[in-house]
């Protein structure tokens, strides 16, 4: 009994020291990959405590490799957006200017059910409100809602007329994202003039985004 209780209370501190040491977020926040490791740290945690014939060396050892991994795969998602994506994945929209994306419904193996079910949880009960629905890569679903139907604020009291203007996203850490250009505002040689007129390069951006308006964004890299 004792012993059952020292093992336990040994694998609570070493499980929370490997959560403290990966700083990852929140279960619903979770990538594939960060899923993963959670549920492999919790089988592996689990042995010793239920077998006392197992050595809490080998849970630990495995613990660590485990940690390793997810902190050295983090590092080079950080570095290579091929990377980030392969292990990732990528937000699929499906809808888009208030059209249902049939198509990548059934990519996502999503039902119409499921779709409905998610918007009533961003409080929108009417899918005819939507204007953008993104699935990002953890599962979540984000919603911009039409122009006429977004709280009224000053900007939208004042220019009441004004459509809804969502973001592309063009460039992501140095990188042109060539499927965003398929349904960007502006083509590559406007984001190459662009560049040029801020005098700077692709390599030197964290982030551009253009509007339908061509109205751009740019976050720089820090040096």
């Amino acid at each position: 009994m004792i012993a059952t209780i020292v093992r336990t209370f040994i694998i609570y501190c070493f499980v929370s020291l490997c959560v403290r040491i990966m700083g990852k977020r929140q279960l619903g926040q979770l990538q594939p990959g960060e899923l993963v490791i959670t549920i492999l740290i919790s089988e592996i945690a689990a042995t010793p405590i239920t077998d006392t014939n197992q050595p809490i060396l080998n849970t630990a050892i495995s613990l660590m490799l485990l940690v390793s991994f997810e902190i050295i795969s983090s590092l080079i998602a950080r570095k290579s957006l091929k990377f980030r994506y392969a292990s990732d994945g990528k937000p699929i929209t499906i809808i888009k200017n208030g059209k249902l994306n049939q198509q990548n419904l059934k990519t996502l193996r999503f039902t119409i059910d499921e779709v409905l079910s998610a918007l009533r949880q961003k409080d929108v009960f009417d899918i005819n409100d939507v204007e953008y629905a993104v699935v990002e890569t953890n599962g979540t679903l984000s919603v911009l809602l039409k122009q006429s139907k977004q709280p009224l604020s000053q900007e939208t009291y004042q220019s009441p007329k004004k459509t809804t203007d969502a973001p592309c996203v063009v460039i992501i850490d140095g990188k042109i994202i060539e499927s965003s250009l398929e349904d960007s505002p502006v083509t590559l040689d406007e984001i190459n003039r662009r560049l040029e007129k801020d005098k700077t390069s692709t390599k030197n951006i964290l982030l551009m985004t253009v509007t339908k308006s061509k109205r751009f964004m740019t976050i720089s890299k820090e040096r």
